[in-house]
């Protein structure tokens, strides 16, 4: 079973830029597809990215997109969310997850906290 570790999070001013590594032990990370979500403050958990195992399919929110970027590099089992022009609405603890193609997402990491001050 993968397990998952987040950092990057932190807090920053609005239009400033972020990078989330999400690091995964065991030797199947390359056979799962990676997610990563957030949730707001009395507000329920959103996908907010996507990515295959292969890296060739990605699904990025519209309330993110061409502003999040999703990645990941097998070679070192680890998933990445590239966050450009942050607004304060982007504020949330953003969690790691992982599935397998035909499963729900049944691995979580414990999250990380992302603050954007306007």
């Amino acid at each position: 079973q993968v397990q998952l570790v987040e950092s990057g999070g932190g807090l920053v001013q609005a239009g400033d830029s972020l990078r989330l590594s999400c690091a995964a032990s065991g030797p199947t990370f390359r056979n799962y597809v990676m997610g990563w979500f957030r949730q707001a403050p009395g507000k329920e958990r959103e996908s907010v990215a996507t990515i295959t195992w292969s890296g060739s399919s990605t699904y990025v929110a519209d309330s993110v997109k061409g502003r999040f970027t999703i990645s990941r590099d097998n070679a070192k089992n680890t998933v990445y969310l590239q966050m450009n022009s942050l607004k304060p609405e982007d504020t949330a603890v953003y969690y790691c997850a992982a599935k397998t193609p035909w499963g729900p997402y049944d691995v979580w990491g414990q999250g990380t906290q992302v603050t954007v001050s306007s």
